[in-house]
């Protein structure tokens, strides 16, 4: 395998050096108020918003997994990456709601909508969830693609790159995260880019490509009885788990609560979906590559998760592997600041906010900093039990979030579009939902020592795509059953947060926030996406 030369080192060089003057000159920038720091004064245009949900979804682990299941069999894995009409569901299903409403978090729309104890839960949930899985994960995994491609100590590359990001975004907030993320979109999409346009130059193109791989190697779509990807549960959950994601998830919403207006943010969205379209080709592509040329005997790697690399450092030319790495690191650093800064938000806003109501901005804004500062220790501190727990445990931390969707998405869904759901469906539907997801994983966990013909057996060894897609329904029957046999919610506290309760302005502001070229480019989006799950049919 090839190695790095001047160029490629002066290149990642020039890549941080362009990151801490984008850093530096937005913390010149005064910052007031916690509307400042958290959602950068709700003042982003559509470009920005839109490169930012395209670089928080993106990190390295996913980068280099998504490879690994084009290298390895697992097809069936880019369905999620076909959620680009989901991010477009974001803008114009939910996004109205949100921004109506003026909050700063998912857990104060809840309370908006249902009650406090709803945010509650949520935060405390979000909080610890985001510190046990999306750091830690995040970290680890970016800390080891680092190490292995640039060839220098896991401790130093995880801890470099987690210092740097935390100090911008201690510093700059949201906005900071925003723009340094849209600069790393481009250097992503460029360099990965490249990559697949030289690898399929490698195998002759897409028609070489697929008389290198065994017939039906990219069949998507697997038989109902398949063990591992059912097509009818994989659609399904993953949908579920889109929706969950995209739509509701403080993670990306933070992104689109930062737009200027509606109008911004529905665009945002809008590009976001199309940018979303690009990892199939940019980073799946690559991996089936990979496999494609070790058939051919022209290309050696020990196991599917290391074909990305292989690839990169055989076949890109001087200078160009210093920008994929560079798009790696961008990668892993955009997902790293925007779970920081979502982690900060939801303490500062959800959590200390509400304890002392009374607190000046200006104290609030200390309160983020040093939040962001605990949660980047808590997630180097995290690392060493991330380095010893079994591969398999990684493997649950990884696939968690198809357990954690149904209840959260089922709740934002159903509160959204029906407006008799109440506090109490909504309270018991989270508390209940997530008892059970927590309870699978500790089955999943346990099955060796289950008995076969058990019940709990049962329960512990169904696929978790088909799990999670009757839990989903399971979710839902219980908020609307609770919520019926309760009392009605005051219809006139949730006026304008449900689509039963919009008054007939709001309705007119809403039509008024886009245009045929909205819609063009939206149904533009969904074509593609279903041009693509038709193409991968064999």
């Amino acid at each position: 395998m090839k190695g790095f030369e001047t160029l490629d080192w002066v290149v990642i060089l020039g890549y941080f050096l362009v990151i801490a003057a984008i850093a530096a000159w937005v913390m010149t920038r005064k910052q007031t108020s916690t509307e400042d720091y958290f959602l950068a004064g709700r003042n982003i245009g559509w470009f920005i918003v839109g490169a930012s949900i395209f670089a928080s979804n993106i990190g390295s682990e996913h980068i280099v997994g998504l490879a690994g299941a084009g290298a390895g069999g697992k097809i069936p894995m880019l369905i999620y990456e076909l959620h680009a009409w989901l991010v477009i569901t974001l803008g114009w299903v939910f996004l109205p709601f949100y921004i109506r409403s003026g909050v700063f978090t998912m857990p104060e729309f809840l309370e908006r909508r249902f009650s406090p104890g709803t945010r509650w839960f949520l935060s405390v949930f979000s909080l610890i969830a985001y510190v046990l899985t999306k750091v830690s994960v995040t970290v680890y995994a970016g800390g080891i693609v680092i190490a292995s491609i640039l060839h220098i100590d896991f401790w130093f590359g995880a801890l470099a790159t987690v210092i740097l990001t935390g100090i911008y975004t201690i510093l700059g907030g949201m906005r900071a995260v925003v723009y340094t993320e849209a600069l790393q979109t481009i250097v992503l999409v460029i360099g990965a880019a490249t990559l697949t346009f030289i690898g399929l130059d490698a195998v002759d193109g897409w028609g070489g490509l697929r008389e290198s791989l065994e017939p039906g190697y990219l069949n998507m779509w697997r038989p109902p009885s398949d063990p591992d990807f059912p097509w009818p549960s994989l659609v399904i959950t993953s949908t579920i788990v889109g929706l969950w994601y995209w739509c509701t998830d403080q993670y990306i919403v933070q992104r689109v609560l930062a737009a200027k207006n509606i109008k911004e943010g529905r665009r945002g969205t809008i590009f976001g979906g199309l940018l979303k379209l690009l990892p199939v080709f940019l980073f799946l592509i690559p991996g089936v590559i990979a496999l494609a040329l070790k058939n051919r005997g022209e290309l050696q790697w020990e196991t599917p998760d290391g074909a990305f690399a292989a690839l990169l450092m055989d076949k890109m030319p001087v200078g160009f592997r210093g920008l994929v790495v560079a798009g790696l690191m961008a990668a892993l650093m955009s997902s790293l600041a925007s779970v920081f800064n979502s982690c900060s938000t939801l303490f500062t806003v959800d959590i200390y906010k509400k304890l002392y109501p009374q607190t000046p901005e200006k104290k609030l804004l200390n309160v983020g900093r040093i939040a962001t500062g605990v949660v980047v220790i808590l997630g180097i501190l995290w690392i060493p039990i991330m380095q010893n727990i079994s591969g398999v445990l990684y493997e649950y931390l990884q696939s968690v979030q198809a357990y954690i969707a149904p209840p959260i998405a089922s709740v934002f869904l159903l509160g959204i579009f029906y407006k008799r759901i109440n506090s109490q469906g909504a309270m018991t539907t989270l508390i209940v939902g997530l008892t059970v997801a927590f309870l699978r994983i500790g089955l999943e966990l346990a099955v060796g020592s289950l008995n076969p013909d058990g019940f709990l057996h049962a329960i512990a060894a169904m696929n978790f795509l088909s799990f999670a897609a009757w839990f989903f329904l399971f979710s839902v029957i219980l908020c609307l059953t609770v919520s019926m046999l309760t009392p009605a919610p005051d219809y006139e506290h949730i006026k304008g947060l449900t689509y039963g309760s919009l008054t007939e302005e709001q309705k007119s502001a809403n039509r008024a926030s886009y245009n045929i070229w909205d819609i063009a480019f939206s149904l533009a989006v969904i074509a593609i996406v279903a041009y693509v799950m038709v193409s991968f049919t064999g």
